[in-house]
């Protein structure tokens, strides 16, 4: 979503973060900071499409998991040095939201890439996801039309997914009837 530019320094916290004027946007990974640019009109339409299509899905099938698209504040770790605005996030236990964001990791995480985020959003943060306790994580890729899936096992922290074209389903493991075909909805 932005630059994967990080400042030369770790030790930043949550409170810098906090603290950044109205307008800007970062993100915090252990401590090092990222800043984020505005995304690209391709990017928001994809984001539009899936957070709608995930969010339809839940409420026709009576789920409680909340979808919140970004800019939407992810204390990850739940600690001070680990703060992130997934493109979407899907969260199924209440007890992580309040009016700040949530609190822990997402159940399942989406992020469309762009240049400057690539080796951020593919290794990073999928690092950071899946340790943090994420079970699912999408990387929509506009520039390849592809969508890579990553499935955590909880117990071992084994890893599952596959790679689709934007013509293929995307297969979801946390609502196994969900599928979304992106060539459809941009």
């Amino acid at each position: 979503m932005g630059s994967v530019a990080a400042k030369e320094n770790t030790g930043y916290t949550v409170e810098d973060i906090i603290s950044l004027p109205d307008g800007e946007r970062a993100e915090l990974i252990d401590g090092v900071w990222y800043d984020m640019a505005a995304p690209t009109g391709i990017h928001q339409e994809i984001l539009i499409a899936v957070a709608g299509e995930l969010r339809n899905y839940i409420r026709e099938n009576g789920g409680n998991c909340k979808v919140m698209p970004a800019p939407y504040a992810v204390f990850l770790n739940n600690d001070d040095y680990n703060y992130v605005e997934p493109d979407v996030s899907v969260i199924c236990d209440p007890e992580k939201l309040d009016d700040k964001g949530c609190h822990g990791a997402p159940d399942l995480v989406i992020e469309i890439i762009s240049p400057s985020t690539k080796e951020k959003d593919y290794g990073i943060k999928l690092f950071k996801y899946r340790t943090a306790g994420v079970r699912e994580y999408w990387v929509i890729n506009p520039d390849t039309r592809t969508v890579d899936t990553h499935f955590f096992a909880s117990d071992n922290n084994e890893e599952a997914g596959d790679q689709v074209s934007f013509e293929e389903p995307v297969p979801c493991s946390l609502f196994p009837e969900f599928k979304i075909i992106i060539s459809e909805q941009i």
